[in-house]
């Protein structure tokens, strides 16, 4: 059975009615949530002030379109002056001029880059599964950055400054995968985005907007600047599943002696080796266990908790019976064949130390006398625990 969401993240976005949502619209279709809550605390036009005029960004955490394209990374970059001449650094100034005459900001990735997003991205990725990333673009009034096109990755919009009318239709290309995008099928999608639209809204701040991966849409800024932050969700689907389930299988063959054989000299077609292969394959995926190689995939795919190289030094030096700890954020722990496995490697364990590092992964803070201090220095050296907050 399908596991339904946890309120936190995903109630800011759609209300408290996390089952609703999952039941009716998650993957299947649009929906608006006028008012959904005050998100400030995420994002700012003050954060895209700091984030471009004094954080040294490069390229690509910044994009800047206009007239449905993007512009040349080179239009808006430059060396940063003494003791920063690397050339692909934002360029305030020309980011100003080219903003000025029209042209979007996308600012990209800011789940790495603004921490108050970066917090609740982790957090939304646990309650929902997928991989979260965070964007926002930044529009000046009455402009549009992007034609009518779709995503290959659900969208969270979320607005926080300003206004801006949105125009959505339904896909021409339902779910599309990763390689899959709204370019080849572009005759298709301009179309489709000249009907009467599904939704046709003006976002104010504090609204939301889910779409999934295919829905068509195109947003104008109204009488202001328009900030907006996009939550794009990068879906597991059936599709990964069977690739995954296909290599497992595949792997599983390379120990079968007649399958490693080579075909018949003179061999024109597969036709006369086609039936064994497939009897071979069919028996292959049956057996095949896909779920540590998902596993795998799933924790390459998203980043533990920020780190602090100091605090994690000072903890370490300091270490007693007393010293407060807990595990790491989005490590995606968990043992697999008598092995932790996390986003940061792996660990082995003798014996004794098995029942304390269950434990340890509730999540909860510990003390390291109640662990044992010697696992818990392994533990913080190998970047699995942190210090608690006081």
């Amino acid at each position: 059975m399908a596991r339904t969401p946890a309120t936190g993240a995903l109630s800011r976005l759609i209300g408290p009615d996390s089952e609703a949502f999952a039941r009716d619209a998650w993957a299947r279709t649009a929906q608006l949530t006028p008012q959904a809550g005050d998100f400030s605390d995420l994002f700012s036009a003050a954060a895209v002030d700091e984030l471009i005029s004094r954080r040294g960004l490069r390229t690509p955490f910044l994009r800047v379109a206009k007239d449905g394209s993007t512009v040349p990374d080179s239009s808006f970059t430059s060396p940063a002056g003494v003791g920063a001449t690397i050339a692909d650094q934002l360029d305030d100034t020309a980011v100003w001029g080219a903003f000025r005459d029209g042209a979007t900001l996308v600012l990209q990735a800011l789940h790495r880059t603004w921490a108050p997003l970066g917090e609740f991205v982790a957090g939304l990725g646990a309650e929902l599964g997928h991989p979260v990333q965070a964007n926002a673009y930044v529009t000046p009034p009455q402009n549009q950055g992007f034609d009518a096109h779709y995503d290959v990755h659900d969208v969270f919009v979320l607005q926080i400054q300003g206004a801006k009318r949105w125009l959505i239709h339904p896909p021409v290309h339902p779910d599309p995968l990763r390689d899959e995008p709204w370019s080849e099928r572009r005759s298709a999608v301009a179309d489709a985005a000249r009907g009467d639209a599904y939704i046709d809204t003006v976002l104010e701040p504090g609204d939301t907007l889910y779409l999934p991966r295919g829905w068509l849409h195109s947003a104008r800024a109204q009488g202001a600047v328009s900030i907006h932050l996009t939550l794009g969700i990068h879906n597991w689907t059936r599709h990964a599943l069977a690739e995954h389930l296909a290599q497992e299988a595949l792997e599983a063959l390379r120990d079968d002696p007649r399958m490693r054989g080579t075909l018949p000299l003179g061999v024109d077609g597969p036709a006369d080796e086609l039936d064994f292969v497939r009897e071979r394959l069919v028996a292959a995926l049956a057996s095949a266990d896909p779920s540590h190689r998902f596993r795998r995939t799933r924790r390459s795919r998203g980043r533990a908790a920020p780190l602090g190289p100091l605090a994690q030094h000072e903890t370490v030096a300091g270490l007693g019976p007393g010293t407060r700890v807990r595990l790491r954020g989005g490590l995606e722990a968990r043992w697999e064949d008598g092995r932790l496995q996390t986003r940061v490697g792996w660990l082995d364990f003798p014996g004794s130390e098995r029942e304390p590092v269950t434990r340890m992964l509730d999540g909860e803070v510990h003390t390291a006398g109640d662990l044992g201090v010697g696992l818990v220095e392994r533990l913080l050296r190998a970047g699995v625990l942190v210090p608690a907050e006081p």
